[in-house]
């Protein structure tokens, strides 16, 4: 498409605009402030000025025909996304993007064992953050088929990548789930999710959802470990779970508490992706280089 929209222009947002931007591309990204729009614009975005909890602010919207990525998270609280809501109702009719992408959560599968997930398996979220998203999901599917614009889901493991690693963490000495309670967990490198946001918009049809990972399964604390060891900081001590629900945040457990190996042949064989970095070890390495 010759012009995308990006609402929620962060970490992820910039990474697919400035690859859209190399394709020629035109980019409009969503951000809340004047200031943080002048930082966009520097960049070659042209800056949208509106707030998702404010519906008033998002008319206007130069939607049509665009390829719309929305990246925005849901507010915290309850089990619905009214941001999503609120914008789709600003969108008037003749404004339909041409089409959506919207990043989730594999969350929505909530905790599957030693079951391989793949996109058929029935969503069941556990925690109020995951219903949050599949809510999202569902209004953006639904309102999809109502306009008739394709709307693609993207249901996205834990992120990594430059600026992303758990450096903090690490160099203050936060204690680690001891390896053998510890359960199945998924990553993506952030510039191949850059890269699958661009292939499901350009090869993604109506309905479509794709789990997006490396598809080489660890545990956080193998994840946490590797970075201690790329970066030659000492490992963190371990603690049982029991110990853990005392001194780690609630954010965490719900992490912890969590076990899916997702399968990625869907992602890899439909958007055509070949993964820039298929291990955690060649995408730790490119971290570095880059930070």
């Amino acid at each position: 498409m010759d012009r995308i929209v990006i609402i929620g222009c962060g970490d992820i947002g910039r990474r697919v605009a400035r690859r859209a931007l190399a394709q020629g591309q035109q980019v409009h990204g969503l951000v809340r402030e004047e200031e943080k729009g002048q930082a966009l614009a520097a960049t070659g975005i042209v800056p949208l000025v509106g707030h998702l909890d404010d519906p008033e602010s998002l008319t206007g919207l130069p939607l049509a025909g665009a390829g719309l990525f929305y990246f925005a998270p849901p507010p915290g609280g309850g089990f619905s996304d009214p941001r999503v809501r609120n914008f789709l109702a600003a969108i008037t009719p003749g404004q339909e993007p041409a089409k959506i992408v919207y990043i989730s959560t594999s969350g929505v599968y909530g905790d599957c064992g030693d079951d391989l997930v793949t996109e058929e398996t029935p969503p069941n979220p556990q925690t109020s953050r995951a219903r949050r998203r599949l809510d999202a999901e569902n209004a953006f599917l639904a309102w999809g088929k109502e306009h008739q614009v394709p709307v693609v889901i993207l249901r996205v493991t834990g992120i990594y990548g430059p600026g992303r690693l758990p450096i903090a963490r690490l160099t203050e000495g936060h204690p680690l789930l001891r390896e053998e309670e510890c359960k199945s967990t998924n990553r993506i490198h952030a510039e191949d999710l850059a890269r699958v946001c661009l292939a499901a918009m350009d090869k993604g049809e109506a309905g479509d959802i794709f789990n997006v990972c490396d598809g080489q399964g660890g545990t956080m604390t193998q994840y946490f470990l590797a970075v201690a060891d790329l970066l030659g900081l000492a490992h963190p001590p371990q603690i049982s779970m029991e110990e853990a629900r005392q001194v780690m945040a609630p954010l965490m457990i719900s992490y912890l508490s969590e076990s899916r190996r997702m399968d990625n042949r869907k992602m890899l064989e439909k958007l055509k992706i070949r993964l820039e970095y298929p291990t955690l070890a060649e995408g730790l390495r490119a971290c570095l280089d880059k930070d």
